[in-house]
C-alpha cells in the first residue's frame, strides 16, 4: 500500500498557524488552522467543512492564496493552490 505522503508532489511542513478561508467576494470568512503546508497545498483544521466552497482564498498572515479543495474529512480539509 502506498502511503499518502509518498504521493505528494512536494513535502509538507508541519505547522499550526491561524488562517482564514475567504470567499463570496471577500464578504464571508471562516477561521481555520493550517496543519501542514507545502508549495502545492495545505491541510486545514476547522470545526466543520459544511458550506466550504470548492474554491476560495486562504489568508495566512497578510497573504492571500487562491485554493481549491482536494479532499474533505470531518474537521479537515485538503487544498491545492490554484496557479
Amino acid at each position: 500500500m502506498i502511503d499518502q505522503a509518498d504521493r505528494r508532489r512536494s513535502p509538507r511542513r508541519r505547522t499550526l498557524k491561524g488562517a482564514r478561508i475567504v470567499f463570496n467576494e471577500r464578504r464571508s470568512v471562516i477561521d481555520c488552522r493550517v496543519r501542514d503546508l507545502s508549495a502545492n497545498g495545505a491541510q486545514l483544521l476547522l470545526p466543520s467543512v459544511v458550506g466550504i466552497p470548492d474554491t476560495f482564498e486562504l489568508q495566512i498572515d497578510e497573504v492571500f492564496r487562491s485554493a481549491r479543495v482536494a479532499w474533505k474529512a470531518t474537521g479537515k480539509l485538503g487544498v491545492t493552490w490554484d496557479s
